[in-house]
């Protein structure tokens, strides 16, 4: 399981830094969240391959972050070929997006050779400034009509959050977020993983290597020629806990009652920190964070570790500073003065952070 940035500066792409963009891989899996202007570019400078993203999670409807998503989607279209192909891609995001897909894939006459479904949340007038709210409910319809899989998905009442999938290895949840326009965390929680087999055990039970074997591991009992039988917790060793990652979109503060919890004990919470602490009043009349902000969220978590991007393009590497810029190290230090003894760890693009497996409880 591994998190690869693509993009992680803000408001527009720059020579130092991407629109954002991030790719979530495991197991079979690759997903990309954001996808500002010039996404596909940057998977053709990394050793990722955008035909093998299956699902796309947009956090919101602000340009740079979903400016990419037309080209990307022609982009793989294109490289599939002229034959259609059953590849399904599902797009996640708030409501609105399904007719920018739409109507950005209409007038610039594309077509695409893979299905594709787009499932939007609901946001909420809570969510930004009253003046900012839009609610595009009411045009979804109006334009291009839903095909019968697309959907849109209302908040949990009890706590704000939004189920948007689950399959035998992942479950997927959005939670809203404070921006200038309405913004969305999403949690990956990865379901636990059978204990190892006792090989030793089986033998002697007299069940040798095979299909059986499989059988018990994924959690069913078997039952052997003599009428035996043989139960997975009989033979199994301890699970070993699912991992979880979560990515918020652009904010400035959590909406949702239920976030904290549903980040708890995060392997890997990815967090944007546009501004220094110094522009913290002016990070959040434009609904953005500062490393302090971050980090204060990552302590609610109990995250394990904190990432920061979607930097302002006046932060710098330091090897790239120059007259008019800031080195982006000081972001790194500031949150690390808030956090309880955590180091912090500075997104760059290119950069692929590993999640580890966990040892078995």
């Amino acid at each position: 399981m591994d998190v690869t940035f693509l993009g992680t500066g803000s408001a527009y792409p720059s020579p130092c830094r991407g629109a954002s963009a991030i790719v979530f891989r495991a197991e079979g899996e690759c997903w990309l969240f954001d996808c500002g202007e010039g996404t596909q570019t940057q998977f053709m400078k990394s050793a990722l391959r955008a035909g093998r993203i299956t699902k796309i999670f947009i956090t919101h409807l602000h340009g740079d972050h979903m400016f990419g998503l037309p080209g990307f989607l022609c982009t793989v279209s294109l490289q599939c070929g002229s034959t259609p192909t059953n590849q399904h891609v599902d797009i996640y995001g708030p409501v609105g997006l399904r007719s920018f897909i739409r109507m950005s894939l209409e007038v610039s006459h594309s077509q695409l050779v893979f299905p594709y479904t787009v499932h939007e949340f609901l946001p909420s007038e809570d969510q930004c400034p009253a003046e900012e709210f839009r609610d595009f409910s009411k045009y979804t319809g109006d334009c291009f009509p839903p095909s019968p899989e697309d959907r849109i998905i209302s908040a949990d009442l009890t706590d704000g959050t939004y189920r948007l999938l689950e399959n035998e290895q992942f479950t997927v949840k959005a939670f809203k977020l404070y921006h200038r326009i309405p913004s969305f965390g999403f949690v990956i929680t990865e379901k636990d993983r059978p204990g190892r087999l006792n090989v030793g055990k089986l033998q002697e039970l007299g069940l040798q290597p095979g299909p059986l074997y499989g059988k018990l591991k994924l959690g069913s009992a078997v039952t052997l020629e003599s009428g035996q039988t043989i139960s997975p917790c009989d033979v199994l060793g301890d699970p070993v806990p699912g991992r979880k990652i979560c990515i918020l979109g652009d904010c400035s503060g959590v909406v949702a009652s239920g976030a904290a919890q549903l980040c708890r004990d995060a392997d890997l919470l990815i967090h944007e920190a546009t501004l220094d602490d110094g522009q913290m009043e002016k990070a959040k009349d434009h609904g953005h964070s500062t490393p302090k902000m971050a980090a204060e969220f990552a302590n609610l978590c109990r995250a394990k570790r904190l990432v920061l991007t979607h930097f302002s393009q006046r932060y710098k590497p330091p090897g790239l500073v120059s007259e008019g810029d800031e080195d982006v190290t000081v972001l790194k230090t500031q949150a690390e003065s808030v956090l309880m003894g955590q180091s912090v760890i500075l997104a760059e693009d290119f950069l692929t952070i590993s999640i580890p497996l966990k040892k078995p409880l």
